[in-house]
């Protein structure tokens, strides 16, 4: 019998049940969103994304908004076909450099902060990928994909068009542009780096070097071979400075450019999937790397070197803080903990006022601004605005013992007007990663319709079962050469927990997820009859299946510690098809046409099988998608797929899908 006890109770009382309303799935798909905070250089002014749906032409828009001091936002890009992003300020504070494809590729413009027309920099034929503004304001330095090579279309012409795998790639490179802000394009260079792949990327301090993060080739697998060097843009000389095994990133200059903070994984190139990586600092001119904050257990990201010392992003149980880390000592403190889960962060050119994207169960995500002395915080957007009447239940975080002894967390929502004593049907919502983290926030990205489930009278638990992130390496390391099988002991012990506190009706239960999510339900589809219906969505079915063709399959080798061939034993162990003469459970499956991280052919094998042996079985293939339904109106149709499921095996209710979209029409 599993106890389970309350972490955290109500996190969430929306408003008054008299006012609440239950949204359509539509509606839900279609609430703006924000990111990508970047606050000006002196800190009064604060750019943003706005990201909204397009329903008439199948699509997501982002636009740029800013707030200047204490005003409302106001909209200050309108891009009619394609999206803006990535805002970033001029070291003057004067202009907004952006991303944006207004038919010429995606290509860095200009616009001023006051507002106006914006004005392109770059015509870069292979278009922009990232870029950052020189500190004296007067170059962009930016990477794009290199064009093809001579041999690769002297070959299309004679012979049609073929790939070769893992040989027909093309190098993103790294270029230089003058800033012209008349309008005209400049003429870009590109930088001397030879055969290199080019990853992050800063300027010095000064504007003569740029430390850059370079792999041989553009390959997923090929993560953990990357390397740091630094260039002198006068010279045209490219110093190598980081070159140990395993993944080195992200370098970020010290103030006073004579040293170098990166992201590394110390040499590890058989755990670093799982394992914490760690920041280290280098000499700029070469040396000895030294190991910061060597105790801090979880993984530091979004690292800046301010003059008051580095700040990082790293997830603490289910939240995530920002830290502050002194370079003398190594020693590290949280330096904000609100909002519960810090999104992002922007800093003013002194580091004395920040703006950052947060998040906690009672909001969506909005945006703030602070002064580092005074701490509080001024919240500058509205959007929970969106969601103010709405039946959205509470969420409240969870705990519960495994099988093996393992403390496990998750988030259970309940609905509105929720009765202690009665029992709920219980849906199990599993997050992908396995890395990821299920947090009691208003805002989820999901094919699931979860608050469509808790209006229906449902309780929802969403795991964070061995290996999510937040709860330190050696939890995350729990599943290795045990995938499947210790997950699914946590999500049936997190189902007894429920079922033994007197919340779920064992009767009526079901479990979907996405990626490692669907790998799980699929592993639940084939060893367990606890479920009345399950949803696997872009699952893997057949561990060796997957690892001959995923593009990246060192995850593969990590987790299981060998390759098929070696040891066959522990990829059948792990894999559901290995137990589908076993499986009883109606099974819906979800997955993308050109999946290259969870290829289709494990969906097919899944279905085969359950066919097979009977049970009942439906493949829903999404055109033109790979691993993420990307598009709002597929993600209706997938949302809606899986109610239609649900309802059927939960409810017992055969649900046609609307002609609309929206208005829901049910039979008995």
């Amino acid at each position: 019998m599993q106890r389970l006890s309350v972490v955290a109770a109500l996190l969430l009382a929306t408003v008054p049940a008299h006012a609440q309303t239950v949204p359509t799935m539509k509606q839900w798909l279609s609430l703006r969103s924000i990111g990508a905070p970047a606050i000006s250089p002196d800190g009064g002014s604060v750019a943003y994304t706005v990201t909204s749906t397009e329903w008439e032409n199948n699509r997501y828009d982002s636009e740029i908004f800013i707030v200047r001091g204490a005003s409302e936002p106001i909209q200050l890009t309108f891009t009619e076909k394609e999206s803006s992003t990535t805002p970033r300020w001029s070291p003057d504070g004067k202009w907004l450099a952006f991303i944006t494809d207004r038919g010429d590729g995606r290509q860095v413009y200009l616009i001023r902060a006051a507002g106006g027309e914006a004005r392109r920099l770059t015509n870069l034929k292979g278009g922009v990928i990232d870029f950052g503004w020189s500190p004296d304001g007067r170059r962009i330095a930016f990477s794009s994909v290199g064009p093809e090579s001579d041999d690769v279309v002297s070959r299309r012409k004679a012979y049609g068009d073929f790939s070769i795998e893992n040989a027909d790639f093309r190098l993103v490179t790294l270029w230089i542009a003058d800033v012209d802000t008349t309008g005209t394009p400049t003429s870009a260079r590109a930088l001397p780096l030879g055969d290199r792949n080019i990853g992050s990327f800063a300027w010095s301090p000064d504007g003569g070097r740029i430390a850059f993060a370079h792999t041989p080739n553009p390959l997923l697998s090929s993560g953990s071979l990357s390397d740091i060097s630094v260039l002198d843009v006068a010279a045209g000389r490219v110093q190598p400075l980081v070159t140990s095994p395993g993944g080195d990133t992200d370098p970020v200059w010290s103030p006073d450019g004579t040293r170098i903070l990166f992201t590394t994984a110390a040499g590890d190139t058989a755990s670093n999937f799982y394992a914490n990586s760690h920041l280290a600092v280098i000499p700029a001119s070469g040396g000895a790397a030294t190991a910061l904050a060597r105790t801090f257990d979880e993984n530091p990201g979004s690292a800046v070197w301010l003059p008051s010392g580095i700040r990082f992003l790293a997830a603490q149980g289910t939240a995530q803080k920002l830290f502050a880390l002194d370079p003398a000592t190594g020693a590290t403190r949280i330096l904000l903990a609100t909002p519960d889960v810090i999104r992002a962060v922007s800093y003013s050119k002194d580091g004395s006022m920040m703006a950052l994207v947060g998040e906690n169960a009672t909001t969506l995500p909005e945006l703030y601004r602070t002064s580092m002395s005074a701490g509080a915080l001024e919240r500058l957007t509205s959007m929970t605005a969106q969601v103010a009447h709405w039946s959205l239940g509470s969420r409240e975080v969870v705990s519960w013992t495994s099988r093996d002894g393992a403390k496990i967390e998750g988030v259970l929502y309940k609905p509105d007007g929720y009765v202690a004593t009665k029992r709920y049907p219980l849906l199990v919502v599993i997050h992908g990663g396995p890395t990821g983290t299920s947090r009691p926030t208003l805002a989820y990205g999901s094919v699931y319709p979860v608050t469509q489930f808790l209006a229906k009278g449902a309780v929802v638990l969403m795991p964070n079962y061995r290996g999510s992130a937040g709860y330190g390496e050696k939890f995350r390391s729990l599943n290795v050469r045990n995938l499947g099988v210790g997950d699914a002991w946590d999500v049936l012990s997190g189902v007894d927990a429920l079922i033994a506190r007197g919340i779920a009706d064992s009767t009526r239960m079901a479990s979907m997820g996405w990626s490692q999510g669907g790998y799980i339900s699929a592993f639940l589809t084939t060893t367990s009859q606890r479920f009345k219906a399950i949803s696997v969505g872009a699952g893997i079915s057949d561990w060796m299946t997957y690892y001959v063709s995923t593009d990246i399959h060192p995850f593969t080798r990590q987790y299981l510690k060998s390759t098929p061939w070696s040891d066959p034993a522990i990829y059948a162990k792990t894999s559901p098809i290995t137990y589908i003469k076993q499986a009883t459970t109606p099974t819906l499956i979800q997955h993308g046409e050109l999946d290259r991280r969870v290829p289709i052919s494990n969906a097919y094998e899944l279905y085969q099988g359950l066919q097979d042996v009977g049970v009942p079985a439906k493949l829903i293939v999404y055109k033109g998608f790979g691993h993420g339904i990307t598009k709002p109106k597929e993600q209706l149709a997938a949302t809606w797929h899986n109610w239609q499921w649900f309802s059927k095996y939960i409810w017992q209710v055969d649900v046609t899908l609307p002609s609309d979209g929206e208005t829901p029409s049910v039979t008995p």
